[in-house]
């Protein structure tokens, strides 16, 4: 089986500073990904830039706020972005195929077995599939802001060996290099802990509404998934071939060495939150230490109105968030029990709140 990956490139890569596409840029980039192709890598491209390449077509000068604005300057932009990438990588004699995907795909399992199938079977006909968020009909995609957790989320779904994040920075420093001379670059990162997030900061720039934080919630998805991140310059040389060959471009974050089941990745970072439910800490180490379902025993509070099988995170008495799993019972129900132990729970009630096969321990980090 040929090596698999995802290359993501964010807004600013592949537009000018007006937001028009860059035609350099994405030259660029193809022949990076037939060069990665021609190496023996499957390769998927997560492709940011439908709104900022729609934006001059329409005479704005600036990123509405609005979501209606939005999704029609994403029509606008989508194909014209794609239709460069067409005529670039013809020149390679490689067809792209164009997939959209919104929460719904990642959040709804049968969608998400679906989507990892027609992913699969573009790879085997040889086609380089190019992501995007389906900007142009899902609200909830919009306020996703980039494409770097879609990317990290593909990365686990394709079973990715490397996840290349390209962006306007060469990859995570110590600081921000535009205000610290002293500031250097962070070549290799065992752990995404909170002080890296922290430090990572917001927004990159003013037509992208990623910037190194995304990178880095990106980076640990994928790192649950047990695939390799690089984060560097779209701009350099070579450098997605650098990243996929480990010549040491950019900030390799590397894979956990226990890999996370799909399922469980995708309850832990692909379903959004409905609810939360606050635990007394023997309910709270019993899911940590020992890998057991949360009962109603264990459940202090409930915040939130959530349905059964909706994703909550679960919180111990000193506010951290210890897990996130998929509840048995609805937000009303659960109140109702909270506290009781099992013997007293009423007839046909489920035992457990979140089964342990439904659950995820979230790092302390």
């Amino acid at each position: 089986m040929s090596a698999r990956a995802v290359v993501k490139v964010g807004t600013s890569s592949v537009t000018t500073e007006r937001g028009d596409l860059d035609l350099a840029a994405l030259a660029k980039l193809a022949d990076e990904l037939a060069a990665a192709r021609a190496a023996g890598h499957d390769v998927v491209l997560v492709l940011s830039g439908a709104i900022a390449a729609g934006l001059p077509a329409l005479g704005l000068t600036s990123r509405p706020t609005d979501v209606r604005t939005l999704q029609a300057v994403a029509a606008v932009g989508q194909p014209m972005l794609v239709e460069q990438l067409r005529s670039l990588l013809a020149g390679h004699g490689i067809v792209p195929g164009q997939v959209l995907l919104d929460p719904y795909d990642f959040g709804q399992r049968s969608q998400y077995l679906h989507a990892r199938e027609t992913l699969l079977r573009l790879l085997e006909l040889g086609v380089v599939p190019v992501v995007n968020e389906n900007d142009t009909v899902a609200d909830d995609e919009i306020r996703y802001g980039d494409n770097d957790r879609i990317a990290a989320l593909v990365a686990n779904m394709i079973g990715a060996d490397t996840l290349v994040l390209l962006t306007d920075t060469d990859g995570l420093y110590t600081a921000d290099p535009r205000r610290d001379a002293t500031a250097s670059l962070i070549e290799e990162i065992a752990a995404v802990d909170a002080e890296l997030e922290a430090a990572a900061g917001g927004a990159g720039s003013a037509r992208g509404s990623g910037g190194m934080a995304s990178k880095l919630a990106a980076a640990k998805i994928a790192s649950w998934s047990g695939v390799r991140t690089v984060i560097a310059a779209a701009g350099a040389a070579d450098v997605v071939a650098g990243a996929l060959g480990g010549s040491g471009v950019g900030t390799t974050v590397l894979p956990r060495g226990e890999r996370l089941p799909g399922r469980k990745l995708w309850i832990a970072f692909a379903l959004p939150s409905a609810g939360r439910v606050h635990v007394d800490a023997g309910a709270a180490a019993a899911l940590v230490r020992s890998g057991g379902s949360l009962l109603a025993a264990g459940v202090r509070s409930v915040e939130g109105d959530f349905d059964a099988e909706d994703a909550v995170e679960i919180v111990a008495e000193d506010g951290r968030v210890v897990a996130k799993g998929l509840v048995r019972l609805d937000a009303a129900t659960l109140r109702g029990v909270a506290g009781l132990r099992s013997g007293d729970l009423p007839e046909g009630a489920a035992t457990a709140v979140v089964h342990r096969d439904d659950l995820v321990v979230m790092p302390e980090a």
